[in-house]
């Protein structure tokens, strides 16, 4: 089955094919189970991983280094605050610097040309853990956990709500067209994926033979969905844009009562964290005092329900890097 995977580095999703990222995905549910058994798999003994950094990270960054790590890496991490990316030092220089030192560079950060850069110039895998346009590893974890959960994902539907031009709907548009899952964005039109973006769905979407449905509408768009997924309606570093964003798409909640224009009773809820579902953030607070609500993209009640898998998505964060480190860098025989 690894023998279907022919790539180095995962920057974006478009460079995987469907058996690709089923391998991938079928690998992290196999470490899954080792690791709960506790079978050894120290596929990285003696490799050194670069974590760069320019965004902060809870899950990405403790992912990347817990995988590693049980795999047997160290793991070294440059924050914002230790990188000379484009600024004293060219991305090519730091690349190939980096390079000679490290068995593999995990990235985090803004530009999709700096990852791209990296993995060119570095001559080692480089793994994408999100820029602004994409957020691939995090499709992984998402597609592991819809397939814990139904036991498939072909012939599923999933749905993403809210604001529908970020890096995780980006994601979860182009990765349900390659892997044949029938995908919908329900967001208001100003705030939906770039026309390009859609393109290269629906160009996917022909050959996978999956449906891509774009639109305002949420009736429409929630009606028959297996999934539910959801992200923050202020995306990091756009903040200053929380009014705006909550009148435009206050009525984009994910509440119980949208849960129930799906017409199902097993409908799963995703969301890639972090969450405002409740008071117990300065974020939850400030909504609070500005708006007068007790939660924002989530309700408190959908976040906690027995239908929602935010914990176990994230958990799987682990289980995919591993998967993605162990075939890209790791010694698999």
């Amino acid at each position: 089955m690894l023998k279907e995977l022919n790539k180095t580095s995962f920057l974006k999703e478009i460079d995987f094919s469907k058996a690709e990222f089923e391998t991938l995905i079928d690998l992290a549910a196999e470490l899954k189970f080792k690791e709960k058994h506790q079978i050894p798999h120290r596929y990285l003994n003696g490799k050194h991983i670069a974590l760069l950094f320019e965004k902060q990270s809870t899950r990405t960054r403790s992912a990347f280094t817990v995988a590693a790590t049980k795999m047997g890496a160290s793991v070294s991490y440059l924050g914002k605050d230790d990188l000379q990316l484009g600024k004293k030092e060219s991305v090519e220089d730091t690349a190939i610097v980096l390079g000679s030192m490290f068995d593999g560079i995990a990235f985090r950060g803004f530009e999709q040309k700096t990852v791209e850069d990296l993995a060119k110039y570095s001559n080692v895998p480089v793994w994408n853990g999100l820029t602004n346009e994409w957020h691939p590893t995090q499709m992984l974890a998402d597609f592991l956990t819809i397939k814990e959960y139904f036991g498939t994902y072909e012939g599923k539907t999933v749905t993403f709500i809210g604001d529908g031009r970020n890096n995780v709907a980006n994601s979860l548009l182009v990765t349900s067209a390659i892997l044949g899952v029938d995908v919908h964005i329900v967001a208001p039109k100003e705030l939906q994926p770039d026309l390009e973006i859609q393109s290269l769905a629906h160009s996917l979407s022909e050959d996978s033979r999956s449906e891509v449905l774009i639109t305002d509408n949420i009736q429409e768009g929630v009606y028959g969905s297996d999934v539910i997924y959801t992200d923050v309606w202020c995306s990091m570093g756009e903040e200053d844009q929380l009014d705006t964003r909550f009148n435009i798409l206050r009525d984009y909640q994910v509440n119980q009562n949208l849960m129930n224009l799906t017409g199902k009773n097993d409908t799963l809820f995703l969301h890639c964290l972090p969450a405002i579902h409740d008071l117990n953030t300065e974020m939850g607070a400030l909504c609070f005092e500005k708006f007068g609500v007790t939660c924002m993209e989530v309700t408190d009640d959908v976040f906690r329900a027995d239908y929602s898998r935010v914990f176990e998505q994230a958990a799987n964060r682990m289980h995919t890097i591993k998967a993605l480190l162990a075939t890209t860098c790791g010694n698999l025989y």
